[in-house]
């Protein structure tokens, strides 16, 4: 049974990295690509476990850096994409919708600054747009909420029809 985690958590590395690597080479869609290689993480969370699954995060993002052509991706995916199935599992235990809400706004506002962060050490000036800055946090929250729904809606239909077909 543990050979059996481990080579489909070999399986669920590669399709992050393939996910990863189109997601960084295709001219359009890079979110939306982040966004399908961050629903491997809660599948291998409910096929695996969180053990075998820490280990395929952990490989996935260290092979991003030598793989992914784009570094950017790379510290998206193990910023927000990739560490928010975890983030996702441990918070929604609590059973408390609005401090769910909450707390996972907080974790993307705060890896959101992380990036933000990087991305001036990387490339020293961020442009200067000429946009109420509230109104960008606004909207980039509401895409986040919608991100979150959709992963919720993901894991549902796993719940329900894949695990069957998966386990």
């Amino acid at each position: 049974m543990r050979s059996n985690r481990i080579a489909k958590g070999g399986i669920f590395t590669a399709l992050s990295l393939i996910l990863l690597y189109l997601s960084s080479i295709l001219p359009t869609n890079k979110l939306f690509i982040l966004g399908i290689a961050s629903c491997i993480i809660p599948l291998s969370i409910m096929i695996t476990g969180i053990k075998n699954t820490l280990v395929v995060y952990s490989a996935v993002s260290l092979l991003s850096f030598f793989i992914i052509p784009s570094k950017i991706i790379s510290a998206l995916y193990i910023l927000i994409f990739g560490s928010y199935g975890f983030v996702k599992y441990f918070i929604e235990k609590l059973r408390n919708v609005p401090l769910e809400i909450i707390l996972k706004l907080l974790y993307f506002n705060i890896t959101s600054v992380i990036i933000l962060e990087i991305y001036k050490l990387l490339f020293f000036k961020i442009p200067n747009i000429n946009v109420n800055i509230y109104l960008v946090i606004l909207a980039i929250e509401i895409a986040f909420v919608i991100y979150d729904y959709a992963l919720t809606s993901f894991i549902n239909y796993a719940n329900k029809s894949l695990l069957k077909k998966l386990k």
